[in-house]
């Protein structure tokens, strides 16, 4: 059956069933999987239009949450896992994901730097033009969530590392938009994306790809901006820190290949280091793990996975998901679940049961609600569903945000 003859709840209801969420379940997680199925309902659309597999799925990490960028969200974006929509081979890329190379490079070093010397350098290297491929950086330690955290270490038996870790957490804006090297990542940003783009109208919303050739070039564009982002961490780490000791350098924002994209976690891979940071808030500690091949088939049973994957024919991507968690997530204290979703002029305005059983709180853009980090949780879920292996525990010692 022609998925455009069906009615909306229909296609909302098969989109819900390509969400494999491991996600706490609190109201966080609950609204970027209420989310999510908007925008996996519009992906299968496209596909079915352009002659391929309407399979799109989203797998998430414990820490699944909701994104706090605005297009994301419209866009029926979730945050916290892996979203997949082909073989990684299709030439398709749907820039509604909107992937910017954020991601965090660890570091060690001997003795415990002191907070005005960080700043003062921080000063400093803010007040230099530094280039990178022939491209001016910018940056954007004051942007969003972006920080340098110190840590001291207490590392498994076995490993050695040094007493002080720190971790730089930073993107590159300077590729947001067209520049000297490329059209640049962000579709709202980029007047070469909008012309080349393919705007494709579905009852959820427009969804806005790229195809063939064009798929190509922004997928090497995308490489290279990853490349920077790391290469940007790297020249800050050295500026700010002297000498250091590599720990590892990881992407948790961005594309895996054409048909696959990671927000909010990492994924497992031989680049970089060996070791992740799970970083959860200021006042607790951090981890660093080593990520294992998930999931398995018994996960899966476990789960209740394995043979919905099985009947909706992507059983091979929760087989290889290879994803964890890159913090804690966004949290709403004061929320409890998703009681409806109401649609209007193509604007969703979510109802939300409150803890104090007392009326309702409704919204559509969650970037406006206060929020709390989550705390241990979501180390503790992914230790049992062994995505992870706890190698080092980081105490902080101050987290910068300047």
């Amino acid at each position: 059956m022609e998925l455009n003859s069906l009615e909306d709840k229909d296609l909302l209801k098969r989109a819900r069933m390509h969400v494999f969420s491991t996600g706490l379940g609190d109201a966080a997680s609950r609204l970027c999987r209420e989310n999510t199925v908007y925008g996996l309902a519009k992906i299968h659309l496209v596909q079915e239009e352009y002659g391929l597999e309407p399979s799109a799925t989203f797998i998430s990490t414990p820490d699944e949450t909701v994104t706090r960028n605005l297009d994301r969200w419209m866009n029926g974006i979730g945050y916290g896992g892996k979203f997949s929509w082909g073989n990684g081979s299709d030439k398709i890329i749907f820039l509604d994901f909107k992937p910017n190379c954020c991601g965090t490079l660890v570091g060690g070093v001997d003795d415990l730097p002191k907070p005005n010397s960080i700043i003062k350098s921080l000063y400093e290297l803010e007040s230099k033009e530094h280039v990178i491929e022939g491209l001016p950086v910018k940056w954007d330690f004051n942007v969003g969530n972006h920080f340098i955290d110190v840590f001291r270490t207490t590392p498994s038996a076995g490993l050695s590392l040094p007493e002080y870790i720190f971790i730089i957490h930073s993107s590159a804006p300077e590729l947001k938009g067209e520049n000297p090297i490329g059209m640049g990542l962000y579709y709202n940003k980029s007047s070469t994306l909008q012309r080349i783009m393919k705007i494709v109208k579905t009852r959820f919303g427009d969804a806005k790809i790229l195809l063939d050739e064009d798929a190509e070039e922004y997928y090497k564009f995308y490489k290279f901006a990853e490349r920077f982002s790391e290469e940007k961490r790297i020249l800050a780490a050295k500026e700010i820190f002297g000498d250091f000791k590599f720990i590892s350098s990881k992407t948790h924002q961005g594309l895996l290949n054409f048909n696959e994209a990671v927000l909010g976690c990492h994924f497992i891979t031989s680049k970089g280091g060996s070791l992740y940071p799970l970083a959860l808030r200021p006042d607790l500690p951090a981890y660093l793990v080593k990520g294992r091949k998930s999931f398995s088939k018994n996960m899966l049973e476990i789960l209740g996975f394995y043979k919905r994957a099985e009947d909706l024919g992507v059983l091979k991507r929760l087989l290889s998901f290879n994803c964890l968690p890159h913090g804690g997530g966004y949290s709403f204290p004061d929320m409890v679940a998703v009681k409806d979703v109401i649609t209007i002029r193509d604007q969703r305005y979510f109802v939300m049961e409150l803890q104090n059983e007392l009326g309702f709180k409704i919204f559509n853009n969650p970037a406006e609600l206060q929020f709390v980090y989550r705390g241990r949780q979501v180390v503790v879920n992914s230790v049992e569903l062994e995505l992870i292996e706890l190698k080092a525990k980081l105490t902080p010692e101050y987290v910068l945000k300047i």
